[in-house]
């Protein structure tokens, strides 16, 4: 019986140079992706919107935001990397997910992961791996912005972006066309702690700016993205180093309970009571659908999770009713259903054996780490 050649075995390849070989393809191809995304965000423009803006050195340009986002990125990837190589798990290359439409602003990329191929990990190699990854990106972070704060372009620096806002003056924002959107990038801890004891004040750039500023957005999405990483739920790095830290029983009232919060908080504002009947009609059914679901790794029991929805969505509009001016953040929404409908808030159960104290430590900078750069409202857009 002839069984044909598939075109790795035509070539002589074998299935490790094949998976090596993809793994090259994607990092060039994500940098690609994350440099044209740079070169958006820097010039405010969509490539297919208007190409003759567009030349080579202007591309070149979106280098400055993708050489050092990608790097952090990178080196968040590699820590785990090499963590699982120190522990002897087998452990993959970094794989990373390119993302660019040209169509919509995008970073370019949908990050990367390693793939861990060792079963039965205890909860100190969950804690090591988990770990290694942030402090290694939230290092590199914190060089990228050293960089960026202390090598910031005059004020006039917007103008060469954008010449036709001249004639307004560094009041500009306020003199937009009502088409034109206006990106805000949050404030965080150590965002704020760069702009007031790094930068030179007069430089320091409005946050509506800061994405024309490639090595600084670079920064700050790296800062955003830690954070998220770091928050101690399920089986995200937080919750790996929180499940190190405290155990399977712990791991479990604290996940379940911040992931509650974090879906509370960021659902207010969807349930407006100052909204018309009609609309209520249809927004509630649908938002409870919506927790239900998000809810669905929270609380196994049906009646118990339609009830959790229920209650929250109760407060949230009561809360609304009582305090008119209150926001919570809906674009957590979303990632709030990845981790509660996908990845689950819950982390499988390891052998648990004693962390020492150098870990204790670590994995409670960890949570300062994510105080830091947490931003309860990272974008807006007026």
């Amino acid at each position: 019986m002839y069984r044909g050649s598939t075109f790795v075995e035509m070539c002589g390849m074998k299935p490790k140079n094949k998976t090596l070989l993809i793994q090259i393809t994607l990092f060039f191809i994500t940098l690609i992706t994350t440099t044209l995304a740079g070169t958006e965000w820097q010039f405010g423009r969509l490539i297919f919107d208007n190409s003759e803006w567009l030349n080579w050195e202007k591309v070149v340009k979106g280098l400055y935001f993708s050489i050092p986002f990608l790097g952090i990125l990178t080196l968040h990837e590699f820590g785990h990397f090499f963590m699982a190589k120190k522990h002897k798990v087998d452990v993959s290359l970094p794989f990373y997910i390119p993302f660019w439409t040209g169509l919509f602003l995008s970073i370019g990329t949908m990050g990367a992961f390693i793939r861990i191929k060792t079963k039965d990990l205890n909860n100190k190699q969950y804690f090591d791996i988990g770990i290694a990854g942030p402090l290694a990106g939230f290092i590199a972070a914190l060089i990228v912005l050293y960089y960026g704060f202390t090598h910031l372009p005059d004020q006039n620096y917007i103008f060469t972006i954008f010449p036709e806002f001249l004639q307004y003056g560094h009041d500009y924002v306020n003199k937009l066309p009502s088409n034109w959107e206006v990106i805000y990038l949050g404030d965080n801890l150590l965002f704020t702690l760069f702009e007031k004891f790094v930068a030179d004040p007069a430089l320091v750039p409005p946050h509506y700016e800061l994405m024309h500023h490639p090595i600084l957005f670079a920064g700050y999405l790296s800062l955003f993205f830690t954070s998220m990483n770091l928050l101690p739920i399920g089986q995200l790095d937080g919750g790996h180093i929180l499940y190190g830290l405290l155990g399977h029983k712990k791991h479990a009232v604290i996940s379940k309970s911040l992931f509650i919060l974090f879906i509370f908080f960021a659902g207010i504002g969807i349930l407006n009571p100052l909204s018309l009947f009609e609309e209520m009609v249809y927004t509630f059914p649908l938002y409870l659908l919506f927790l239900y679901s998000a809810l669905s790794s929270s609380f196994e029991d049906k009646k118990n999770r339609l009830m959790a929805a229920v209650i929250i969505a109760s407060i949230q509009f009561l809360l609304q009713l009582m305090f008119p001016s209150i926001e919570g953040y809906n674009n957590w929404l979303f990632f709030g259903f990845i981790i509660g409908r996908f990845l689950g808030v819950n982390h499988p159960e390891a052998e648990e054996v004693p962390i020492n104290n150098t870990r204790k430590l670590l994995g409670w900078f960890s949570l300062l780490i994510f105080i830091l750069c947490f931003s309860p409202q990272p974008f807006s857009i007026n």
